[in-house]
């Protein structure tokens, strides 16, 4: 099959650092190439690809100190996939739900994945404009808060297990990856720390527009040794800090579409301590590879439990549940269902 792939621009493909939804687009596009896919991806100039590459813009958005006007590379690359439309069989857009007005402008069909909450009123009053629309959903979590469109299959993000280092025993500090945001729930991994006296180490980007709330409210609980803030890292130093920790805390508190981050711990062997919000139940196995805790306290008192739990149970879990064979597989059939659709209508 002949396939555009859009990503988003403000990180690479994939991103040196934060950006899950940019990880997912690399290991799909790669996995895609390899089974035999003719596959163009419109992306960031600093990406890396099998694929062929359409550089929208110089690089990602995010780290350029001159950018004006974000929108305009969007709306760049949105020109540039369909000017070329029928050089494709199907375009699968990861950016939200912008590809809408575009797709009925040409017979091509396109699938949309929003990677994050589809529930805003941009996203509604888009799905309402175009009803009928294809989009897959990232859980059934996700598929429940859809509020338009078609959902031709629901596909759980796949992480490169092998990549994963893999430790048999419990480390001595829990661990919190990801933004710094309210609903993320950092303050309420920070008073884990607190209550427990367990070490909690830090590793998160941090948004502009998120630099009010980590500065009046986290950095002074910030407490070294207890609680360690390392910056943004790597990805190998973000998968060996998973590895060593004796639990992942995700207390999400918005529904998050599916969060990658739990999987990942799963796969190094760590069990994680989750709020059921989101697609978390879908991910954690409670008693199993981790617990759902419904508030702090509750995490505070599964944190004593936690080391009793199987480490390579969770690694095997991951890897029969959210393999990128398991993932392609999923986008695989959402292509077919959304190819069949268009040649019905």
């Amino acid at each position: 099959m002949r396939i555009a792939m859009l990503a988003p621009l403000y990180e690479s493909v994939p991103p040196v650092g934060y950006g899950g939804t940019e990880r997912v687009v690399f290991h799909l596009t790669e996995e895609l190439v390899r089974r035999g896919h003719d596959v163009t991806l419109f992306a960031s100039g600093d990406s890396r690809t099998s694929a062929r590459l359409v550089p929208v813009c110089p690089a990602a958005l995010r780290g350029c100190s001159r950018l004006q006007d974000p929108i305009a590379y969007h709306l760049l690359q949105l020109g540039l996939a369909y000017q070329q439309a029928r050089a494709f069989d199907l375009i699968h857009s990861h950016c939200d739900f912008r590809a809408l007005p575009f797709a009925h402008l040409t017979s091509t069909p396109t699938l949309s994945t929003n990677h994050n909450s589809p529930d805003s009123p941009e996203n509604r009053a888009l799905l309402r404009a175009y009803p009928d629309a294809p989009v897959t959903a990232l859980s059934e979590s996700h598929r429940r808060q859809l509020p338009g469109g078609r959902c031709v299959g629901v596909a759980y993000n796949g992480i490169p297990i092998d990549d994963f280092p893999f430790s048999p025993t419990p480390g001595d500090y829990l661990v919190f990856v990801g933004r710094l945001s309210p609903e993320k729930g950092p303050l309420d991994a920070i008073e884990v720390a607190e209550r427990t006296a367990i070490p909690l180490k830090i590793a998160a980007k941090i948004n502009d527009w998120e630099r009010d709330y980590v500065d009046d409210v986290l950095r002074p609980r910030m407490r070294p040794p207890l609680i360690e803030f390392l910056g943004e890292l790597n990805e190998d130093d973000k998968r060996r800090l998973l590895a060593g920790a004796v639990a992942a805390l995700c207390p999400l508190r918005w529904p998050e579409p599916f969060g990658l981050v739990l999987a990942e711990a799963m796969a190094t062997g760590t069990p994680v301590l989750a709020y059921p919000a989101g697609a978390a139940p879908e991910i954690v196995v409670d008693g199993v590879t981790g617990f759902l805790c419904a508030d702090v306290s509750a995490l505070c008192a599964r944190v004593n439990l936690v080391s009793t739990l199987d480490r390579a149970a969770c690694r095997a879990h991951v890897q029969t549940r959210f393999s990128i064979p398991a993932m392609v597989d999923a986008y695989e059939r959402a292509y077919e269902r959304t190819v069949n659709l268009s040649a019905a209508c």
